[in-house]
């Protein structure tokens, strides 16, 4: 039998690498293709977030070296690391498409039942926590059904339950919530090593939720419905029901965040919630996640947690006023947006289109 004859009759070989036989790459436009190339992106984003915090470390110590002494490190990281548990839950429901507008109102109404159910009683502080997982539950769940049920687009859900948030914030705490517990309090400002308790819980919870969606089956669809509603319905999924899983899992995880920041703050305000929503959009989207949904890394989010906490206290510390903060933080969310959202591809192409066509336009017949 020929060579040739060999081949046809066991079918086409597999090419061969400095690993051995192995399966043909995807083709460009497949649905491996995409798949991989989704991935490369959020690996590169990843690492650009990485890169670029350690950059702001570098600098931070040339032009304001004070906001990297020690006292201002323990100062600065349990915020960053209750802003990283708020970008955690904001990166699930964009990763779905949408938008939640609720986390000052979630969070505000966490810390003030933390503080107004005890009323200063340790003894009540377990009643005040399974008050507030109560809530949270309840306001994620009619989120989720508003938006995925409903058809409510996701900005004016979550804008309406923001309302309805503050207003039982004003109702329990009459707009002045008492001083925090010392049990809370203790336990929010206490150490490990030196390290401020509320970092390893950070920690714990964004390798937690990102290996459930990186690594198990459920994840995957999660990411998979984000990416593609049209197609994951074709594959038999329940859309509404992973819509509606990313918005009570991130009211569970802004509750949590609620929870560490009443113990962190001993004397929190009814609205201690209202300076976490553009960090935490800012953060996400400085983690490369896509405002389109699918694409995205909980833990670029919680890197770009700590990017945005850093940066806000180098200015904090420079003497910037709030005003400056926010257009700080606005810019960072714009220039996100202009990396990983816009598609550059397809401006070029436009701007292409339109210079062959002047170009038509002007020639000489």
């Amino acid at each position: 039998m020929s060579r040739d004859a060999s081949r046809s009759s066991t079918g086409p070989a597999a090419p061969v690498t400095a690993a051995g036989p192995g399966p043909p790459a995807p083709a460009a436009g497949s649905p491996g293709w995409r798949s991989r190339l989704s991935l490369g992106r959020s690996a590169g984003a990843a690492t650009g977030i990485v890169a670029a915090t350690v950059l702001l470390f570098a600098i931070s110590k040339i032009v304001e070296p004070q906001s990297l002494a020690h006292s201002s490190l323990l100062g600065m990281l349990p915020f960053a690391a209750i802003l990283a548990i708020v970008a955690v839950g904001q990166t699930l429901v964009i990763q779905q498409g949408g938008i939640d507008l609720s986390v000052p109102g979630m969070i505000s109404l966490t810390v003030v039942l933390m503080t107004s159910v005890p009323d200063g009683d340790n003894g009540k502080l377990a009643i005040a926590i399974v008050y507030a997982l109560l809530a949270a539950l309840a306001a994620g769940t009619l989120s989720g059904l508003l938006v995925s049920r409903v058809g409510i687009t996701p900005i004016v859900t979550t804008l309406g339950m923001n309302a309805l948030l503050y207003g039982f914030v004003i109702q329990v705490s009459n707009g002045n919530p008492p001083p925090t517990t010392s049990r809370l309090n203790d336990f929010a400002t206490s150490k490990i090593a030196g390290i401020p308790t509320t970092v390893p819980i950070a920690i714990v919870v964004t390798v937690l939720v990102a290996f459930i969606v990186k690594k198990t089956v459920a994840g995957r669809r999660f990411e998979g419905v984000g990416a593609s509603n049209s197609g994951a319905r074709a594959a038999g999924l329940v859309v509404a029901r992973h819509k509606m899983v990313a918005y009570i899992a991130a009211a569970l995880l802004y509750c949590l965040a609620g929870i560490l920041l009443g113990g962190v703050v001993s004397d929190p305000s009814a609205f201690q919630g209202d300076s976490y929503l553009l960090p935490s959009v800012a953060a996400v989207v400085l983690g490369g996640t896509s405002l389109l949904g699918g694409r995205g890394s909980v833990a670029a989010s919680a890197v770009a947690a700590l990017f945005v906490t850093q940066l806000d206290q180098v200015l904090l510390t420079s003497g910037a006023s709030p005003a400056t903060q926010n257009l700080v933080q606005a810019g960072a969310l714009a220039i996100g947006i202009a990396i990983y959202s816009v598609p550059w591809g397809r401006v070029r192409e436009w701007l292409r289109g339109r210079s062959n066509r002047g170009l038509a336009v002007t020639a000489p017949d």
